[in-house]
């Protein structure tokens, strides 16, 4: 579902390596969690996965196409949600929604099915009315998560996800994940959050200086890390600095 083989990308000219030769696979029917430090390159990598950057080298394929080859292709199986919501604020909640069930070509009979379901998931059914200028950040965000759902994409991208939601919206996010996971779709996702990630994912991908460090189930990264604790106490001595 996705390949990511070799993959670079450096700034000021090569003297910031945010990337460095990445490698992973993730399947179908997979929740992956990306963990890393600040600064380690999880929203670098993130961007070249869904086409906003392009690498140095190496190659994404995802869903079969790859990502600077196809990248129509790749963006019409995928759904991002970037770690600060970027949204039209002089369009209204439903306006948005329209706009993006256009965009994806997502048929008028689901979607309006979609739209209640999802506005009812996050509580939003009362605010869509409104301008998005008006929203709080975790309104946002909320609108933000329901327009990337509305197609029901192959592959979910999401670059810190929970911040801002409050408990009920992060829950049934979560549950809709692994739904989604459930049904031979695939979730990636980067978080800071580590009992998320523990509890939520199938295998999970630690990066450190643009490096992935380690790899695999909650059981492989104990193996690998020699540490039979949490995933918070793996993660602290792998990218103990």
């Amino acid at each position: 579902m996705i390949e990511i083989r070799g993959v670079s990308k450096s700034y000021n000219n090569g003297a910031i390596k945010a990337v460095d030769n990445l490698s992973l696979s993730v399947r179908p029917g997979e929740i992956f969690g990306f963990l890393g430090p600040n600064g380690a390159g999880k929203t670098t990598t993130i961007k070249m996965m869904v086409g906003l950057l392009r690498s140095d080298s190496g190659s994404i394929v995802i869903n079969g196409h790859d990502v600077e080859k196809e990248p129509l292709k790749v963006k019409a199986s995928i759904s991002y949600v970037p770690d600060y919501p970027e949204v039209y604020e002089k369009l209204t909640g439903l306006e948005y929604l329209t706009f993006l069930a256009d965009v994806y070509r997502v048929p008028r009979a689901e979607r309006m099915a979609r739209m209640k379901h999802f506005l009812e998931l996050f509580n939003m059914t009362d605010a869509v009315g409104d301008l998005i200028q008006s929203y709080s950040h975790g309104m946002r965000q909320k609108i933000v998560l329901i327009g990337a759902l509305l197609p029901e994409p192959e592959v979910f991208i999401l670059d810190e996800p929970m911040v801002g939601l409050d408990p009920r919206s992060a829950h049934n996010l979560k549950e809709y994940m692994r739904e989604h996971c459930d049904r031979g779709k695939t979730v990636f996702f980067s978080t800071h959050v580590l009992e998320v990630a523990e509890k939520l994912c199938d295998r999970i991908g630690i990066i450190s200086h643009g490096r992935l460090i380690a790899c695999g189930t909650m059981e492989e990264l104990k193996e690998q890390a020699k540490n039979t604790g949490s995933l918070e106490q793996i993660f602290l001595e792998l990218t103990e600095a």
